[in-house]
């Protein structure tokens, strides 16, 4: 007969511990969770907890990309604007990221649906920071 395992009880401050070792260190969560003895599940159950629980790090504004959910006629055009960026914009590192992408192999329709999330991020983050995206060449105004 199968031995019955105890189930096993963290203390807050090792749970914060652990979730502050995953936002802080820049590794990945199996990697933390393997040096900690835990499973991944209950790692990122631990840090969805902390986040929720309104910590520094949820008042980090996330970037998101282009979904599914969203309006198609939107949809259709970034992924048009991404088309005519890589046309006109061939030595920018988004197209050379694109081309390295799509010459090992990556099919190209994916590959343009990540470019254009890519893109809106990079375009976004221009009109909000005025940070322009690497190697892009902008016209002077007339």
């Amino acid at each position: 007969m199968a031995e019955r395992r105890t189930r096993r009880s963290f203390t807050r401050e090792f749970k914060a511990q652990a979730v502050k070792r995953l936002l802080e260190g820049g590794r990945g969560l199996s990697e933390v969770a393997t040096e900690l003895g835990i499973s991944t599940g209950q790692l990122s159950q631990w840090r969805s907890e902390h986040l929720a629980a309104g910590s520094a790090e949820a008042a980090k504004p996330r970037e998101k990309g282009l979904a599914k959910s969203g309006n198609a006629r939107v949809r259709r055009g970034l992924i048009q604007l991404a088309w005519r960026f890589l046309r006109f914009q061939k030595e920018s590192a988004l197209a050379q990221w694109y081309r390295a992408r799509t010459t090992q192999g990556a099919r190209k329709t994916t590959m343009i649906v990540a470019l254009a999330r890519k893109l809106l991020i990079a375009l976004w983050r221009l009109v909000a920071t005025g940070e322009i995206p690497q190697g892009v060449v902008l016209r002077p105004m007339a």
